[in-house]
């Protein structure tokens, strides 16, 4: 039933929000609303990668495209007295050709316990030749030691350079595989070592929904940047 590699298919609509909200005729706008988020998603992870951006979700109204991120690093993002958000703004607005872009940026108060960055900084860790068993066991103690009740870590490859892809994973703590009441995230990061890729999947249990022990710390702040109005908090 739960048994699926990502926990949030299943959720979606029900206990977690589309990472995408708008409505549009099949056969006129959808696939190309469906194709400009995906640009503005890959544009957005490519080029500001280095700003531990775990979630992307965008908005549609009539008048304009409100481009939602969620980031630890939230000053690199807006720059020095907002200087950074004007060239996004220009960046992004390749991709919409019909509306105004709005950027609304959302800081993640507890990057440790985040699944997607939590696996991102093992991908990153992997690429400097970290021990790779080493690295797992400090991100899941850092993860524990803020309260949440389990994380599994799974890394898939050539491990250490051995000469055959192998998987490894970790478990502390409990991860829910059939109740769909469990707050479970979901992260997936790949590291391109000098031996190939290396794939790493991180599962994060929170508890169950309206119950959790600790808040995942998506939606921790909040600060709306205009186009013209931007500055730096």
């Amino acid at each position: 039933m739960g048994q699926k590699v990502s926990p949030i298919g299943f959720r979606i609509g029900i206990r977690e929000n589309w990472r995408s909200r708008w409505y549009a005729n099949k056969k006129v706008d959808y696939s190309r609303f469906l194709l400009e988020d995906q640009q503005i998603r890959k544009f957005i992870k490519k080029n500001y990668y280095f700003s531990n951006i775990p979630l992307i979700e965008i908005e549609r109204t009539r008048e304009k495209v409100n481009v939602i991120l969620h980031t630890a690093r939230p000053g690199l993002i807006i720059g020095r007295k907002g200087s950074n958000v004007e060239k996004i703004h220009e960046s992004l607005e390749q991709f919409v050709s019909d509306r105004e872009i709005n950027l609304e940026i959302k800081e993640v108060s507890k990057p440790q316990i985040n699944a997607q960055l939590i696996a991102e900084n093992i991908a990153e860790q992997l690429l400097k030749r970290a021990n790779y068993r080493r690295t797992m066991k400090k991100a899941m103690e850092v993860a524990t030691e803020d309260g949440v009740l389990g994380v599994k870590i799974q890394i898939s490859g050539r491990l250490s350079g051995a000469e055959m892809a192998r998987t490894e994973s970790s478990v502390v703590g409990k991860v829910p595989l059939q109740t769909l009441d469990a707050h479970i995230q979901y992260g997936f990061a790949e590291s391109f070592t000098t031996y190939g890729a290396i794939g790493i999947k991180v599962w994060v249990y929170f508890g169950h929904y309206g119950e959790e022990v600790v808040t995942d710390g998506i939606d921790a702040k909040k600060g709306k940047i205009q186009k013209k109005s931007a500055r730096q908090n």
